[in-house]
Protein backbone atom coordinates (compact mmCIF):
# COMPACT_ATOMS: atom_id res chain seq x y z
CA UNK A 1 0.00 0.00 0.00
CA UNK A 2 1.05 3.58 -0.62
CA UNK A 3 1.51 6.06 2.24
CA UNK A 4 -1.82 7.63 1.22
CA UNK A 5 -3.65 4.30 1.34
CA UNK A 6 -2.10 3.45 4.70
CA UNK A 7 -3.00 6.84 6.11
CA UNK A 8 -6.61 6.61 4.93
CA UNK A 9 -6.89 3.09 6.41
CA UNK A 10 -5.56 4.46 9.72
CA UNK A 11 -8.04 7.35 9.63
CA UNK A 12 -10.95 5.06 8.75
CA UNK A 13 -10.04 2.72 11.61
CA UNK A 14 -10.36 5.69 13.95
CA UNK A 15 -13.68 6.69 12.36
CA UNK A 16 -14.95 3.13 12.81
CA UNK A 17 -14.66 3.54 16.60
CA UNK A 18 -17.52 6.04 16.61
CA UNK A 19 -20.17 4.60 18.95
CA UNK A 20 -22.97 6.34 16.99
CA UNK A 21 -24.17 4.51 13.90
CA UNK A 22 -26.08 5.64 10.84
CA UNK A 23 -27.40 3.17 8.29
CA UNK A 24 -25.56 0.37 10.13
CA UNK A 25 -22.15 2.07 9.89
CA UNK A 26 -20.10 4.17 12.29
CA UNK A 27 -21.56 7.64 11.82
CA UNK A 28 -18.26 9.48 11.30
CA UNK A 29 -16.98 6.83 8.91
CA UNK A 30 -20.08 7.32 6.78
CA UNK A 31 -19.57 11.09 6.99
CA UNK A 32 -15.93 10.70 5.86
CA UNK A 33 -16.99 8.56 2.90
CA UNK A 34 -19.57 11.16 1.89
CA UNK A 35 -16.95 13.90 2.14
CA UNK A 36 -14.60 11.88 -0.07
CA UNK A 37 -17.35 11.27 -2.66
CA UNK A 38 -17.93 15.03 -2.92
CA UNK A 39 -14.20 15.67 -3.17
CA UNK A 40 -13.89 13.21 -6.05
CA UNK A 41 -16.75 14.96 -7.80
CA UNK A 42 -15.40 18.47 -7.24
CA UNK A 43 -11.66 17.79 -7.64
CA UNK A 44 -10.98 14.35 -9.14
CA UNK A 45 -7.20 14.93 -9.08
CA UNK A 46 -7.01 16.30 -5.51
CA UNK A 47 -3.62 16.28 -3.79
CA UNK A 48 -2.90 13.62 -1.18
CA UNK A 49 -2.98 16.29 1.52
CA UNK A 50 -6.44 17.44 0.48
CA UNK A 51 -7.69 13.85 0.34
CA UNK A 52 -6.40 13.26 3.88
CA UNK A 53 -7.82 16.55 5.19
CA UNK A 54 -11.26 15.88 3.72
CA UNK A 55 -11.26 12.37 5.18
CA UNK A 56 -10.23 13.79 8.59
CA UNK A 57 -12.91 16.49 8.82
CA UNK A 58 -14.67 14.90 11.84
CA UNK A 59 -11.91 12.58 13.01
CA UNK A 60 -12.86 11.22 16.48
CA UNK A 61 -15.49 13.94 16.88
CA UNK A 62 -17.32 11.95 19.56
CA UNK A 63 -14.33 12.34 21.90
CA UNK A 64 -15.23 15.99 22.57
CA UNK A 65 -19.00 16.17 23.22
CA UNK A 66 -20.83 19.44 22.62
CA UNK A 67 -22.40 18.98 26.06
CA UNK A 68 -18.98 19.64 27.66
CA UNK A 69 -19.24 23.29 26.59
CA UNK A 70 -21.58 26.12 27.58
CA UNK A 71 -24.72 26.64 25.54
CA UNK A 72 -24.85 29.53 23.14
CA UNK A 73 -22.66 30.82 20.35
CA UNK A 74 -19.50 31.34 22.42
CA UNK A 75 -19.60 27.77 23.75
CA UNK A 76 -20.36 26.44 20.28
CA UNK A 77 -17.43 28.30 18.69
CA UNK A 78 -15.04 27.12 21.41
CA UNK A 79 -16.21 23.53 20.90
CA UNK A 80 -15.71 23.79 17.13
CA UNK A 81 -12.24 25.28 17.59
CA UNK A 82 -11.20 22.53 20.00
CA UNK A 83 -12.61 19.90 17.65
CA UNK A 84 -10.69 21.34 14.70
CA UNK A 85 -7.42 21.19 16.61
CA UNK A 86 -8.05 17.59 17.65
CA UNK A 87 -9.05 16.49 14.13
CA UNK A 88 -5.94 18.12 12.70
CA UNK A 89 -3.60 16.65 15.30
CA UNK A 90 -4.98 13.14 14.83
CA UNK A 91 -4.65 13.48 11.05
CA UNK A 92 -1.03 14.60 11.44
CA UNK A 93 -0.31 11.62 13.70
CA UNK A 94 -1.77 9.23 11.12
CA UNK A 95 0.40 10.85 8.47
CA UNK A 96 3.53 10.74 10.62
CA UNK A 97 2.92 7.05 11.37
CA UNK A 98 2.76 6.39 7.63
CA UNK A 99 5.83 8.29 6.48
CA UNK A 100 4.59 11.74 5.47
CA UNK A 101 6.91 14.72 5.75
CA UNK A 102 6.42 17.42 8.34
CA UNK A 103 5.61 19.85 5.51
CA UNK A 104 2.72 17.65 4.33
CA UNK A 105 1.51 17.18 7.89
CA UNK A 106 1.45 20.94 8.48
CA UNK A 107 -0.44 21.48 5.24
CA UNK A 108 -3.12 19.02 6.35
CA UNK A 109 -3.25 20.68 9.77
CA UNK A 110 -3.93 24.03 8.08
CA UNK A 111 -6.59 22.52 5.82
CA UNK A 112 -8.43 20.68 8.59
CA UNK A 113 -8.37 23.84 10.73
CA UNK A 114 -9.80 25.69 7.70
CA UNK A 115 -7.14 28.37 7.89
CA UNK A 116 -7.23 30.87 5.02
CA UNK A 117 -10.76 29.93 4.02
CA UNK A 118 -11.76 31.78 0.84
CA UNK A 119 -8.07 32.51 0.11
CA UNK A 120 -6.81 28.94 -0.23
CA UNK A 121 -8.43 26.83 -2.93
CA UNK A 122 -7.93 23.53 -1.07
CA UNK A 123 -9.35 24.92 2.17
CA UNK A 124 -12.32 26.21 0.20
CA UNK A 125 -12.78 22.78 -1.40
CA UNK A 126 -12.84 21.12 2.02
CA UNK A 127 -15.48 23.64 3.16
CA UNK A 128 -17.45 23.03 -0.03
CA UNK A 129 -17.48 19.30 0.66
CA UNK A 130 -18.69 19.87 4.23
CA UNK A 131 -21.47 22.22 3.09
CA UNK A 132 -22.60 19.83 0.35
CA UNK A 133 -22.66 16.86 2.74
CA UNK A 134 -24.76 18.96 5.13
CA UNK A 135 -27.21 19.99 2.42
CA UNK A 136 -27.46 16.56 0.82
CA UNK A 137 -27.58 14.33 3.88
CA UNK A 138 -28.26 16.38 7.02
CA UNK A 139 -30.38 19.36 6.06
CA UNK A 140 -33.70 17.53 6.02
CA UNK A 141 -33.40 16.24 9.61
CA UNK A 142 -31.94 19.58 10.74
CA UNK A 143 -34.82 21.50 9.14
CA UNK A 144 -37.36 19.25 10.88
CA UNK A 145 -35.93 20.26 14.30
CA UNK A 146 -35.76 24.03 13.80
CA UNK A 147 -38.00 26.95 12.98
CA UNK A 148 -37.87 28.83 9.72
CA UNK A 149 -36.54 31.89 11.57
CA UNK A 150 -33.52 29.88 12.69
CA UNK A 151 -33.06 27.99 9.42
CA UNK A 152 -32.98 30.91 7.01
CA UNK A 153 -29.84 32.52 8.50
CA UNK A 154 -28.15 29.11 8.72
CA UNK A 155 -28.85 28.42 5.05
CA UNK A 156 -27.60 31.91 4.15
CA UNK A 157 -24.38 31.42 6.14
CA UNK A 158 -23.84 27.98 4.62
CA UNK A 159 -24.38 29.37 1.13
CA UNK A 160 -21.95 32.25 1.76
CA UNK A 161 -19.22 29.78 2.78
CA UNK A 162 -19.47 27.92 -0.52
CA UNK A 163 -17.64 28.58 -3.76
CA UNK A 164 -19.75 29.39 -6.85
CA UNK A 165 -19.00 25.87 -8.16
CA UNK A 166 -20.28 24.24 -4.97
CA UNK A 167 -23.36 26.48 -5.03
CA UNK A 168 -24.11 25.19 -8.53
CA UNK A 169 -23.77 21.61 -7.27
CA UNK A 170 -26.12 22.41 -4.38
CA UNK A 171 -28.74 23.76 -6.76
CA UNK A 172 -28.81 20.32 -8.39
CA UNK A 173 -29.61 18.48 -5.14
CA UNK A 174 -33.07 17.11 -4.55
CA UNK A 175 -35.10 18.49 -1.65
CA UNK A 176 -38.66 18.01 -0.43
CA UNK A 177 -41.01 20.75 -1.67
CA UNK A 178 -41.14 22.52 1.73
CA UNK A 179 -37.34 22.38 2.02
CA UNK A 180 -36.98 23.71 -1.52
CA UNK A 181 -39.30 26.58 -0.65
CA UNK A 182 -37.28 27.35 2.48
CA UNK A 183 -34.03 27.28 0.52
CA UNK A 184 -35.52 29.57 -2.09
CA UNK A 185 -36.68 31.97 0.58
CA UNK A 186 -33.25 31.99 2.23
CA UNK A 187 -31.37 32.50 -1.01
CA UNK A 188 -33.68 35.21 -2.30
CA UNK A 189 -33.80 37.25 0.92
Amino acid sequence: MTPLQKTLVTIDALHARDPKTTAGKAHELLYAERMTRWLKRLVPDASEELQIAVRSQHLCRWEIPRSDYPTGRTGYLRWRSDLGKMHAEKAMQAMMDNGYSEVSQKRVYSLVRKLNLKRNRDTQTLEDCACLVFLEFEFSAFAARHTEDKLIPIVQKTWAKMSPEAQQEALGLEFKPDEQALLGKALNS
